[in-house]
């Protein structure tokens, strides 16, 4: 009895070991931040860098944002040349965190881009081919930054295999449902009406995969301000081809869209979500909300 009680007492003082500290992820920005959570549910916190509605094609990193970086046990950026400042925030806060290139496995599209940093050339004959880095646009693609951010958790993790896989399993299936919605919604639209301007050239992908003409008077980056040529020929453009929309991004000036609408008839039509998502309370809170947001918007333009 006495020895009973004895290892009832010595076992009310064994310490249960703690659960397992959640993997430290940091995303550039919001998109990817999404995707990772979507894979690492809650094995894994994540911060990003650039967040809702933000650039990241001209982001400048704060001194907080260092720490960031140095806390990460897994850094995770887009790649295809979007993030110029993520190498020196890592190597300037003396990151040991792994860093890994969601985009990894993408076959990239390519663009011409003006030697002068202006818009995108249309049959000017003297740009250069710069990487588009917007490859989530396509959601195949999307799926490739899914299986390298489960293989990239995994071999940060490995305890949190199953879950990883389970998370990235579901996600994909959900990612295939939503392939099948925008291909069915674009699908209604007679291919003629399929023609949109956008303020910058973050489409590309999209309009491979989904059969749709994007045409912007800015390039590749935010970064390039569309010339007064360039922006002639494309008001010439839409009058000649009577393109019926231009679209507004969540992360550029909407001025230049809205002039262009103005000078050629076509009307505005919603805002289109690009390179970042939307605050958590807005309509693309998500990858996947994102891209519902932008087939509704199209949609609604284009069929009318």
């Amino acid at each position: 009895m006495r020895s009973l009680l004895a290892a009832a007492v010595t076992a009310a003082f064994v310490v249960t070991p703690a659960a397992a500290e959640p993997v430290k992820a940091l995303a550039t920005f919001s998109i990817i931040g999404d995707l990772v959570r979507q894979v690492g549910g809650d094995r894994v916190t994540v911060e990003t860098l650039v967040g809702p509605d933000g650039d990241a094609h001209v982001f400048s990193p704060a001194p907080a944002d260092a720490k960031k970086a140095a806390d990460a046990a897994v850094i995770f950026e887009n790649g295809l040349g979007l993030e110029g400042w993520i190498d020196r925030l890592a190597k300037s806060s003396g990151a040991k965190g792994t860093v890994v290139i969601a985009s990894k496995g993408v076959t990239a599209q390519t663009m011409e881009d003006e030697d002068d940093g202006h818009a995108k050339g249309h049959d000017h004959g003297h740009g250069h081919e710069v990487t588009d880095p917007h490859a989530w646009q396509s959601v195949p693609n999307a799926k490739l930054y899914v299986a390298n951010i489960r293989d990239a958790l995994i071999a940060a993790d490995p305890e949190g295999k199953t879950a990883y896989e389970a998370n990235a399993t579901a996600y994909l299936a959900t990612l295939d449902a939503l392939d099948a919605e925008i291909r069915a919604g674009l699908a209604k639209i007679p291919a003629e009406r399929r023609k949109i301007i956008t303020s910058h050239d973050a489409f590309g992908y999209y309009a491979k995969a989904y059969g749709v003409e994007i045409i912007s008077p800015q390039g590749v980056s935010t970064e390039a301000e569309a010339s007064a040529k360039d922006v002639a020929k494309i008001i010439r453009q839409i009058k000649a081809e009577k393109i019926p929309a231009v679209f507004v991004e969540n992360i550029t000036d909407k001025r230049l869209v809205e002039r262009i609408a103005k000078e050629t008839g076509a009307a505005v039509g919603g805002t289109l979500y690009s390179d970042a998502l939307s605050g958590p309370d807005g309509p693309a809170g998500t990858y996947v909300d994102m891209m519902r947001s932008n087939l509704r918007e199209l949609t609604a333009a284009l069929s009318s």
